[in-house]
């Protein structure tokens, strides 16, 4: 089951596996949120850094290489400096792709190229299982705005 003693258990080993030389202070890990285009984020809260991951992840379905893929991804934030003590290593978090870079000199490769295909494969899918009443929702703004007039299209019509 995965549980917060899953999730903190899972945290623990990729920060000991693959981040043995980042010092880690102060941070935790939970469960948060239930979105469909954000699988993580990193944030500082009361002097600690809170890493969050995707609530909708608790499902078996969701492989757990995208839960640690996702945990990987927001430590490698914290090493650069963003919402941690450390010092900052860039201006932006994804600037010139060095989040992937440095995923993949961890050896996280293969699990980037896997989440792409799921993502595109099987995760749109499955929100909208784990969230149907927000799925609908999303579809019904969606078909409201392709029915929608556009602006000065009844101008030029009446003119």
């Amino acid at each position: 089951m995965r549980d917060d003693t899953w999730l903190q258990t899972r945290f623990d080993q990729i920060w000991n596996l693959f981040f043995p030389d980042v010092e880690k202070k102060n941070v935790f890990v939970r469960w948060k949120g239930r979105w469909k285009n954000k699988f993580g984020h990193i944030k500082k809260t009361n002097g600690r850094t809170e890493i969050a991951i995707n609530s909708l992840f608790r499902d078996p379905r969701v492989p757990e290489d995208i839960i640690k893929l996702t945990m990987a991804h927001e430590i490698v934030h914290y090493m650069h400096g963003f919402h941690s003590h450390l010092p900052r290593q860039h201006s932006h978090p994804h600037a010139h792709g060095v989040v992937d870079r440095e995923l993949i000199n961890k050896g996280f490769g293969y699990a980037i190229k896997n989440e792409k295909k799921w993502v595109k494969e099987t995760w749109w899918n499955l929100y909208k299982e784990l969230q149907p009443e927000k799925a609908q929702k999303l579809q019904q703004r969606r078909l409201e705005r392709r029915l929608m007039p556009r602006r000065g299209f009844l101008k030029l019509w009446f003119s």
